[in-house]
């Protein structure tokens, strides 16, 4: 793995941020392509050596432009790169629940009740992922009627599509389940945690979230506070002694939000775009 990224072996895919001097954090985004853009000049011109930006998930779904989101990001990640003394681990990606749906998705030949499975995927907002790739999910349920090989080649033709835009199979393909500061810093993630579990026994919880994570009472040992960026009410910025949320409803009508923490998660800066 890279300088300044460790991956752990075996439970979730997780993250170490080495080094971090600050750590911005991009919440769910939804396809809104043009606020991405907008958001990413506003950090670049903030961006230090030594800093790191974390995604936080949900990059596809419900929005308007899912291909240009997903280009925005490989492009800034190319530009972040090529600063002086930039590296690999200054960018890390996070699964959210749209992309866990898309590679479900892809695999749903595999499922006992495919079509339930697609209209509930629907109701939850991947149809703009769908169509910016050139499927159509009305043509999915068909396929989901006529049994495993017509829903292969449905889906083959979506992967297909995917594999065929530079780099977004690579991205989707490659995302992380939570990111963390060393040093028991702290904990990025997508919907949440439960704080019932160890880390590695997280599970879905990093996507579907358990419970209001504002409600911790305590923080998420060892870590000193957590961040997440998608929040089903949409309720802003909000922060709390060991949790802070960030989720104003991109690609849902709201605005798209970014902050910049220490590494011990304390916030210093804030844009909304």
């Amino acid at each position: 793995m890279p300088l300044g990224v460790t991956l752990r072996r075996g439970g979730p895919r997780l993250a170490q941020l080495r080094g971090a001097r600050r750590v911005w954090a991009v919440a769910a985004i939804h396809g809104a392509a043009a606020a991405l853009a907008r958001i990413h000049d506003r950090i670049s011109e903030r961006f230090y050596h030594g800093d790191r930006i974390v995604y936080l998930g949900n990059y596809t779904g419900h929005g308007p432009a899912v291909r240009e989101t997903v280009d925005e990001l490989l492009d800034f990640r190319r530009r972040v790169l090529a600063r002086r003394g930039g590296l690999v681990c200054d960018v890390v990606f996070l699964r959210g629940a749209q992309e866990e749906m898309l590679q479900k998705l892809l695999q749903l030949q595999f499922a006992p009740n495919p079509g339930e499975i697609l209209a509930w995927m629907i109701r939850a907002g991947i149809e703009p992922t769908v169509r910016a790739y050139g499927g159509d999910v009305g043509q999915g349920l068909a396929a989901a009627r006529g049994g495993p090989q017509t829903i292969t080649r449905w889906t083959s033709a979506l992967r297909n599509a995917i594999n065929a835009a530079p780099g977004h199979m690579a991205l989707l393909s490659s995302l992380y389940h939570a990111a963390h500061v060393v040093d028991d810093g702290a904990l990025f993630v997508h919907a949440g945690i439960d704080p019932s579990r160890p880390l590695a026994a997280q599970g879905d919880a990093f996507w579907w979230g358990s419970g209001d994570m504002l409600a911790l009472a305590q923080p998420f040992t060892p870590f000193r506070r957590v961040v997440a960026g998608f929040d089903r009410h949409k309720r802003g910025f909000v922060e709390r002694e060991f949790a802070v949320l960030m989720d104003a409803g991109a690609g849902r009508g709201g605005p798209l939000l970014a902050a910049c923490f220490s590494p011990e998660g304390q916030v210093l800066d804030r844009v909304a775009s």
